[in-house]
């Protein structure tokens, strides 16, 4: 028997859950090194030890498109990042003389000790930060802004854990779970939620809904060179075809696309579907600097699209030569209960935002980046509006519109 008070409660506890429920393993604390910390008394030396259990993992201060800093371990089961809500959710419960970054309400709202510093610094560090003449109008692009940045940062975090899923690199990897922190907000506040106080998605979850599908292609950089790995959370093999093409920020006409043979996706597998130097894609392509271009690449079979497109920077966006304003206008239509937004665009347009300010609803998808001169948008209200109401309340934002 245990020893002491709070190790003989754990060992009750344990056992009375085991005795309701033995298909399910009992922990006490997340994070934990399970079977490891049972046995260093339930409290482990080390709970952040990667080797075992799930970890947490915060971290403001350096670059989070940098995957080299995030923690190969078996199961990250915490990590996000903030940003602020809507300035439709934030509009309900706040008055003009609160509508800028740094008024006394913002700083009301944060409750995370230095939390909207964080943001502007991380969201610095790849984007030009808004400098509007106009206060409001700076406020709104902030928000947008700091909704780019988070959703950008937990997808890295998260298709860098995605992918590690099989293999070991000294004694750390098979990461086998990702949860962010967190779904939901409780009021209208800037926090690392990616439902805002109300429902409404922001950028992150409309995210999730790509770097968390059952097949998803991931692209990143290691010593100067494209990697794409191909992360299956299906239960059987699946061939597929990997398309990666390179677009200049300046035209809608890709520079060049390559298309590779079948290849087999193995079911629950992360794999290496294709790799090439950035210098030698560069050169392949013609008329492509780091700073002029941008990657994109998606999985099909036979010609029918198996995920949607991902992307990748070869530099920062503030460095990004040649993007223009995109200029993006939308049709609206109704088919029964959903509308269509019919969108068409001047320009490549990265991380274009569709806000119907407090019509209640969710968009099939949204912060995406547009490389097509057109694109369909279908809205789901979640209750009665119409095709009036949906044109005044629209505002569409891309990255160019904020600088």
């Amino acid at each position: 028997m245990p020893d002491t008070q709070s190790t003989l409660d754990t060992y009750l506890l344990n056992e009375g859950f085991f005795s309701a429920d033995k298909t399910r393993p009992f922990i006490t604390s997340s994070p934990t090194n399970g079977v490891k910390s049972i046995a260093e008394g339930w409290l482990s030396a080390d709970p952040y030890n990667n080797h075992f259990g799930d970890i947490h993992f915060y971290d403001y201060t350096r670059d989070c498109w940098d995957w080299n800093i995030f923690p190969k371990a078996r199961f990250a089961s915490e990590y996000g990042y903030q940003s602020w809500p809507s300035f439709s959710t934030l509009e309900k419960v706040s008055s003009k003389v609160d509508w800028f970054y740094n008024s006394s309400f913002s700083s009301h709202r944060q409750h995370h000790e230095n939390g909207n510093e964080q943001m502007l610094f991380q969201a610095g560090l790849h984007f030009k930060l808004p400098h509007s003449t106009d206060p409001l109008r700076e406020f709104k692009d902030t928000i947008y802004l700091t909704q780019v940045m988070q959703a950008q940062c937990v997808k890295t975090e998260t298709e860098f854990y995605r992918r590690s899923r099989s293999e070991i690199v000294d004694g750390k990897g098979h990461t086998m779970g990702a949860l962010y922190w967190q779904l939901n907000d409780i009021w209208q506040a800037p926090s690392w939620a990616s439902l805002e106080y109300g429902g409404k998605w922001k950028m992150l979850h409309y995210f999730a809904q790509h770097f968390f599908a059952p097949l998803w292609p991931v692209g990143f950089e290691d010593k100067g060179v494209f990697f794409v790995y191909g992360v299956s959370d299906l239960h059987s093999n699946r061939m597929v075809t990997l398309t990666v093409r390179v677009h200049r920020w300046s035209s809608l006409e890709p520079v060049c696309s390559h298309r590779t043979p079948d290849l087999v996706m193995r079911a629950g597998k992360a794999v290496l579907l294709y790799q090439e130097p950035v210098s030698a894609m560069l050169q392949r392509c013609g008329h492509c600097t780091r700073q002029s271009c941008v990657v994109s690449f998606y999985l099909s079979a036979n010609s029918k699209p198996l995920s949607s497109t991902n992307y990748h920077f070869l530099s920062s966006p503030k460095k990004a030569e040649g993007l223009q304003k995109a200029d993006i206008t939308a049709i609206i239509s109704q088919h029964r209960d959903t509308f269509v937004f019919d969108l068409e665009t001047k320009a490549v347009a990265p991380f274009v935002w569709l806000d119907v300010g407090s019509i209640p609803g969710r968009f099939s998808d949204n912060g995406f980046l547009m490389t097509e001169k057109t694109r369909t948008i279908y809205f789901y209200p979640w209750g009665p509006t119409s095709k009036s109401e949906l044109e005044q309340s629209l505002h569409v934002t891309s990255l160019a519109d904020i600088y």
